[in-house]
Order: structure tokens, then sequence, then C-alpha cells
């Protein structure tokens, strides 16, 4: 059993791992900014164990590497790495929707019209950052209408490896267009229980991020380790 400072320590660990991500993320810190963990627990005012394991955490997310007795940088995107993520992914998404076409309720089909309509009102905002966030919110719930919650944190660690690149990419208006009418064919084959269709949508969804890469590589080259 944990004792109560184990469980604080945990949490503590949890909380400077969620905003050192959302930092990196966001690119606030960008690839080849420095950090210490001294630095970090002085700004949170803690020790810093948690925020070893904050950084441990990040690491094998490969957002920061790690040079001990040196310091520790946010990593660049990796060209194989988003390779190996993507497969995975779209093996996985393409397999939850199968499911989903047999599986999904009404009441799911629900909450996914719900998340497009929370999306469209990001999308007119101009708030990327919700849209972010909202984007994620759905792909879970496809998980959860094929019966796959357990699934989520699969399509989230691989999805960590491609997330700076949608936030650079959402800052264009016609980004969040075009991944809204993604999702609205993926909702409405979905409905339709049309599987063939539906894994049109699902690829055609997850491939768009081919020019993404392209167009980033291009813009950002600084930005990318390979």
């Amino acid at each position: 059993m944990q004792t109560l400072t184990q469980l604080n320590r945990n949490t503590t660990a949890d909380e400077v791992f969620h905003h050192l991500h959302d930092r990196i993320v966001s690119l606030k810190w960008v690839p080849g900014t420095r950090i210490s963990e001294v630095e970090i627990a002085r700004e949170f005012d803690i020790s810093r164990q948690p925020v070893r394991e904050a950084f441990i955490r990040l690491a094998n997310l490969n957002l920061l590497l790690i040079l001990p007795q040196k310091f520790t940088v946010v990593r660049g995107f990796s060209s194989e790495k988003i390779k190996r993520s993507r497969f995975i992914r779209m093996a996985t998404e393409c397999e939850i929707l199968r499911r989903a076409c047999r599986l999904a309720t009404t009441k799911q089909f629900e909450i996914l019209e719900q998340d497009l309509e929370d999306q469209q009102n990001s999308a007119k905002k101009m708030d990327f950052k919700r849209f972010h966030i909202l984007d994620y919110d759905f792909h879970s719930h496809l998980c959860d209408a094929g019966d796959c919650s357990f699934m989520f944190n699969t399509i989230s660690e691989n999805k960590a490896m491609v997330d700076r690149l949608c936030v650079l990419s959402l800052t264009e208006p016609a980004t969040m267009d075009e991944l809204l009418e993604d999702h609205r064919q993926i909702v409405s084959t979905l409905m339709n229980r049309d599987e063939s269709k539906l894994m049109i949508a699902i690829t055609k969804h997850l491939s768009r991020l081919d020019d993404t890469i392209k167009g980033i590589r291009k813009s950002h080259s600084d930005y990318f380790e390979d």
C-alpha cells in the first residue's frame, strides 16, 4: 500500500509532467530548448524527484533527450519515429472502426455528433488549441464506439510523436476545416455502418499528415533530427 507521501509525490510528478508536456506540444519550448531539473524544481517549488520522474516520462515519449550529468533538451521531430508511429496508429484505428461498425450504440453516435458540433464552434473561433484537445476526445470516443477504450493509450502514445506537427498545421484556418470535414465523413459512414467507405475516410484522414510533414520540413527544417 502506498503511503500518503508516495501518493502526493506521484500526484506532483503527474502535474509537472502535464505542465511540461503542454509546453513542448504547444511549442512554447521548441526543439533544441535546454531545460534543467534544478530550474523546474525551483519554478514549481518542489524537490527534484518528481521533476526527474516527469522528465523520464517525457523522454519515453521521445519528447526529451536526457544526457546525464550534462543537460536535457527538447527533442526534434524524427521522420523515422513518425513513420513507425503512423503505421501503428493506422492499423490500430482501422481495426477499432471495423469493430465500431458492428458495435457502436445510438448513445455513442450522439456523443460523436456533439464532438462535431464542439469542433465546429472551435473552428469558427479559430481556437486551434481547443480544437486540438477536442481531436483527442473525438478519437477517444471512437475507441469507445469500438469497445476498445483500452487502446486509446496506444493511440495517444503514437499521437505524441506528431502532436507538435499538428499544432503547427492547425494555425492554418483551412487545416481545421479539412480535419472537421474528415471527422464528419468518419461519423457519417460509421452511422451508416458502411465499413468500406469508413476505411476510406479514416485512411484519408490519417494520411493528411504526409503533406503536413513535407510543408513543415521546408518551413522548419531545423526542427527535424533526421
